[in-house]
């Protein structure tokens, strides 16, 4: 699978220094598929990690019980049961104070969505959104769909690969038909809202944040004055403000959740001057870097390094 799945017992990937731990999703070798499922005792206990951490992979996590918060990225959603939550690849997160934490946990890889493509934008979106929060007659539905997940990767009959991935592709369009209001920078219908949906998912690709908007038109394949048309059409603000609080949102990511230090952040969304960045980092959030991480960073260890048993 390209690297995306791992056998049982391989040590997570190292990150790059000052990085936060990538985790890959580990199968059981031919003919399994990179595909898990099972409630949070069953997948281990990384499923409860209170240290940030990002996979490779995708993962939706049906919650049923327990108190505590569910930080994504710089997000923290309070735990009122039910939830659903949805991860997507790279995006780091961990538990904060959980107790009692409850629920069934699916796991796979974007290679897995071989049936259904386009699964991988809807599933983009609800990570976007992240928390849902399922009425009881949805939440009852999205339960019973988690629990046939968890039978058929556990009983592994004939054609449950084929199963699997129907069932996964029922979960994601229910999930994606659930109340919520929009994700910050969602666009709109309307004539240009295919332009900026696309717009949209590529600025969340961090090899783009470095892009100019004509470099980001040329990617699409149309001209700078039509993504701008089509993109304030759509979300009411510019191309141009959209990429801005791209990178602002990256930078705090990066600072938040990793030592690299503010030269090496300021690298990693697109500028080559330090300084300039930090005014950048100013202007859009109101504090310097050094400051938003003193905030907002905590000391956590590595989740690749083991606890010390008492």
């Amino acid at each position: 699978m390209r690297g995306t799945t791992v056998p049982p017992g391989t040590p997570c990937l190292p990150p790059r220094p000052g990085d936060v731990p990538l985790h890959r999703l580990e199968v059981t070798g031919p003919p399994a598929v990179p595909f898990a499922a099972g409630s949070f005792d069953a997948v281990g206990p990384l499923a409860r990690s209170d240290r940030p951490h990002r996979h490779t992979f995708y993962e939706i996590v049906h919650v049923t019980a327990g108190t505590g918060t569910h930080v994504v990225d710089l997000a923290r959603w309070p735990l009122t049961p039910p939830h659903l939550a949805v991860l997507a690849p790279g995006q780091v997160h961990h538990w904060e104070d959980g107790q009692g934490l409850d629920g069934t946990l699916a796991l796979f890889t974007e290679d897995f969505l071989v049936d259904h493509p386009g699964d991988r934008d809807l599933l983009r979106s609800l990570a976007d959104r992240c928390w849902l929060r399922p009425p009881p007659e949805d939440d009852e539905r999205i339960g019973a769909l988690m629990a046939e997940l968890v039978t058929e990767h556990r009983q592994r009959r004939p054609g449950y690969a084929s199963v699997l991935r129907a069932l996964l592709h029922v979960l994601v369009v229910r999930a994606a038909r659930l109340p919520h209001g929009p994700a910050p920078g969602t666009p709109a219908e309307g004539r240009g809202a295919p332009v900026a949906q696309a717009f949209v998912r590529l600025i969340t690709r961090p090899e783009a944040l470095s892009w100019t908007v004509r470099a980001c038109a040329h990617r699409l394949g149309v001209t700078p004055g039509y993504l701008t048309q089509a993109v304030r059409s759509a979300t009411g603000r510019s191309p141009g403000r959209l990429l801005i609080e791209a990178r602002a949102r990256h930078a705090q990511r990066l600072l938040a959740h990793t030592e690299l230090s503010v030269r090496q952040v300021a690298a990693r969304t697109g500028f080559t001057d330090p300084a300039y960045f930090s005014r950048f980092f100013r202007r859009e959030t109101g504090q310097s870097p050094g400051a938003f991480r003193k905030h907002h960073s905590g000391a956590h260890q590595s989740i690749e390094a083991p606890r010390p048993r008492s």
